[in-house]
C-alpha cells in the first residue's frame, strides 16, 4: 500500500458543491415559505406596518428568518467566489476571500432585518 496524499484541492471543491446544493435546498424551502406568507398577508389586505406590527416580539419569525439568513451566508459566497476565480484575475484564494468578506456582509445586513423585524 502506498501513502499518497489526499487529494485536497478535490476535497475542497467537493464539499463546496454539497454546501451550496444543501443551502440551495433550503432556500428554496426558505423562499416558498416566505411567498406563501407574503401572498396570505397582502391578500388578507395587511400593509406592512401592520405585518411588521404582527411580527414584532415573535420568535418564531426570528428563527424563520436568521436561518434564512444563514442560507443565503452559505450559498451565495460559494457562488460569488466561483464566479470571481473563473471571470476575474483573481485567484482561487482571492477568490475565496471576496466571497468571505460577501459572507459577512450578507450576515450584518440580514440580521440586521432580522433585528428590525422583531
Amino acid at each position: 500500500m502506498t501513502n499518497t496524499p489526499p487529494n485536497t484541492k478535490g476535497i475542497a471543491q467537493a464539499r463546496s458543491w454539497y454546501w451550496q446544493r444543501i443551502s440551495a435546498m433550503a432556500l428554496a424551502i426558505f423562499v416558498v415559505i416566505h411567498l406563501v406568507i407574503m401572498m396570505i398577508a397582502v391578500q388578507g389586505g395587511l400593509t406592512a406596518a401592520e405585518i411588521l406590527s404582527r411580527t414584532q416580539g415573535s420568535i418564531a419569525f426570528g428563527v424563520f428568518y436568521a436561518l434564512f439568513v444563514v442560507a443565503c451566508a452559505v450559498h451565495v459566497p460559494l457562488g460569488v467566489a466561483k464566479i470571481a476565480q473563473e471571470w476575474t484575475p483573481l485567484s482561487a484564494a482571492g477568490a475565496a476571500l471576496a466571497g468571505r468578506l460577501f459572507a459577512v456582509v450578507i450576515l450584518v445586513m440580514g440580521f440586521a432585518a432580522v433585528w428590525g423585524v422583531l
